[in-house]
């Protein structure tokens, strides 16, 4: 059985689905405006990630090896994906109109982040047991969010500096993910 811890740290740190596997990029330079949002979308992530990795692992194990038609992964886990973002939404639209207000056209292009498919389909490569897979997904969207409320933190604070006309907005969140990423790249050393 593999350590959970260090599936959780890998997949926080050391892995980032953001800052080392560049997965999710959109809603991460779309969201991070604000740390609202950014707060809002990385809960919105954990959960779908975790659903997704809890309801992926037994359809992939029970259905789609056993009658050998792995090809249809991605189908079918971009229709589970779709399923809980849609679930999700409806949920925030009703109980949460003002964080559904942030999220704006980021929270159903959730289906199509490939950071939720990429941990779906890491769970699958690396071969997680069903504990593994849901502990990958919840702590992928703990890294997730750890790194869109970064992000925001910095852009907010930018909003107050002297950038250059050139480098103002995205240029600069460009530029400041690469360093948040060079950063997190001393995490690669950990002996796990």
């Amino acid at each position: 059985m593999e350590n959970l811890l260090v599936i959780a740290v890998g997949a926080i740190f050391v892995n980032n689905f953001v800052l080392s596997r560049f997965l999710g990029l959109c809603p991460f330079f779309g969201v991070s405006r604000k740390t609202s949002g950014a707060l809002g979308m990385g809960l919105a992530v954990i959960i779908v990630m975790t659903c997704a990795s809890a309801i992926t692992w037994p359809i992939y194990t029970y259905l789609l090896r056993p009658f050998n038609i792995e090809f249809m992964e991605i189908v079918t886990f971009i229709l589970v994906i779709a399923t809980f973002v849609q679930l999700i939404e409806m949920v925030i639209r009703k109980y949460q109109p003002d964080l559904y207000g942030v999220l704006g056209i980021y929270l159903p292009l959730i289906t199509t982040n490939c950071a939720i498919m990429g941990v779906a389909l890491l769970n699958v490569e690396e071969n997680y047991s069903f504990i593994g897979s849901v502990v990958n997904g919840f702590a992928a969207g703990i890294g997730f969010t750890l790194a869109l409320l970064l992000m925001s933190g910095i852009r907010e604070r930018l909003e107050f500096a002297d950038v250059p006309k050139s480098f103002q907005d995205l240029p600069i969140a460009f530029v400041s993910a690469a360093l948040l990423a060079l950063a997190f790249m001393a995490f690669s050393g950990m002996r796990l």
